[in-house]
């Protein structure tokens, strides 16, 4: 079926809220109808009952002279109409108004024989006559239409016409409360996806359309920093590739004039300086998966570390009690390798200390170095891909200040986290936060 074939929200809600309303109507109108109006015309039936009756034996009780003041009385009091002979060319009633069965049902039942209705039109009004027994004789009493007053069939229509009419009103207010904020959802993620950035939407309204907007929110925010960030290492790769690269143009030209293996060195060093930014950024741009976790001892893990890492041994000291995590060993390898890299690069040559602990449903896994540290400002700026405190950019002295941002994003991609503290008497702690649920006992 095609897009524009299918009922828009407000036809939808309106064909709902009619079909609904119609048989809400319908169901009300049959219990009224029988537990309301039907006793009510039943005990009003027998009451007129009675008076038709009881007027049709007084007056033949009463004497010949008083009875048209009586008929005028009984006329002017209770719309009734006495006769004495039955009306010329009246007709058997075909009464389509249930009460008026109801009121010869009535009589009948009263009288104890079935009573004779007839039906005549006099002037512009309808009448109905009834034969009642009157002394030794008969007598005709007569009602107009008009005395009746209930209509139920109109009120029914006139009911459903209302319910109808306020139903599509209903239906076209919630419709435009409900599309309103879809129709600015709509217009957002069409900017989105055209690569512009959408106005942020009002987190008002119901529920469900506050969380969405929120969500909407919080989605667009990330778009912008991922094209933030792409925009960053797009700008520092070609910013860093551009040295290395000089370099490689000149001893090219000075292999050709006078090759040594000196040259050839410095050749491959800037050529694996080359693939490791390349490859870092990659890492970074593709982003990580969820990897499964496993058993970790994390004294064994972090004894593997230091023995892994170049100049480690000697310089690194572990205080942690005997602890099994259950995480992700190559993430946690790879976060705490990049902070033991940068402790040992800018530490000098104090020692540095791995330190680990459990308090407060947290486990804490230090890396803490006796450096110059960093600003308290810059603590945060330092995970921003390609930032650096040292401003020459030489990898050999500054690393290309993505170390930080694969740790942050890494972090990030397992539910942990990763601050940065000032040490007490100068240093930098660099922690990171794991949930205790993943951790196993600690002895």
């Amino acid at each position: 079926m095609k897009l524009s074939s299918r009922l828009s929200l407000t036809q939808q809600n309106a064909l709902l809220l009619v079909a609904f309303l119609i048989a809400f109507e319908l169901v009300t109108a049959a219990a009224a109808a029988y537990f309301l109006m039907l006793p009510m015309a039943r005990r009003s039936a027998a009451d007129l009952a009675g008076l038709m009756t009881l007027s049709a034996q007084t007056w033949s009780e009463l004497p010949p002279v008083t009875r048209p003041a009586f008929e005028i009385e009984l006329s002017r009091a209770h719309d009734l109409a006495l006769r004495a002979e039955p009306p010329e060319g009246a007709e058997v009633p075909a009464w389509r108004e249930p009460y008026l069965k109801i009121l010869v049902e009535a009589l009948s039942a009263r009288l104890g024989e079935p009573v004779v209705s007839s039906r005549e039109r006099v002037g512009d009004k309808e009448w109905l006559w009834v034969s009642l027994p009157a002394g030794g004789g008969r007598l005709s009493v007569g009602l107009p239409h008009s005395r009746i007053g209930s209509r139920p069939i109109h009120a029914l229509l006139v009911s459903l016409a209302g319910g109808v009419l306020l139903a599509l009103f209903a239906a076209w207010w919630l419709a435009r409360r409900t599309t309103r904020p879809l129709q600015r959802l709509q217009q957002a993620a069409t900017s989105l996806g055209r690569g512009q950035t959408p106005e942020r939407l009002p987190e008002t309204g119901p529920r469900e359309i506050a969380a969405l907007s929120r969500r909407f929110n919080e989605m667009a925010k990330q778009v912008e920093d991922l094209l933030a960030a792409r925009t960053v290492l797009l700008a520092g790769v070609s910013h860093d590739l551009r040295t290395p690269l000089a370099r490689l143009r000149l001893a090219v030209e000075m292999l050709v004039r006078r090759p040594g293996p000196e040259l050839a060195a410095q050749v491959e060093g800037d050529i694996e300086a080359m693939d490791r930014l390349i490859g870092d950024v990659l890492t970074l741009a593709r982003g990580f998966g969820h990897e499964a976790s496993q058993p970790v001892a994390l004294a064994d893990l972090l004894a593997d570390l230091v023995r892994a890492t170049p100049g480690a041994s000697g310089r690194v000291q572990i205080e942690t009690p005997d602890i099994t995590l259950e995480a992700p060993t190559d993430a946690l390898r790879r976060i705490l390798a990049n902070l033991l890299e940068n402790a040992l690069r800018y530490g000098g040559d104090q020692p540095v200390t791995l330190r680990a602990g459990g308090t407060d449903g947290v486990c804490r896994i230090g890396v803490l170095d006796r450096g110059p540290g960093i600003p308290p400002t810059e603590l945060e700026a330092v995970f921003r891909p390609f930032y650096r405190l040292e401003a020459s950019r030489s990898a050999s002295t500054g690393g290309f200040g993505l170390g930080l941002a694969i740790v942050r994003q890494l972090a990030a991609a397992q539910g942990w986290q990763v601050t940065l503290q000032a040490r007490t008497g100068g240093g930098l702690a660099a922690w990171l936060e794991l949930p205790l649920q993943q951790a196993g006992q600690t002895r």
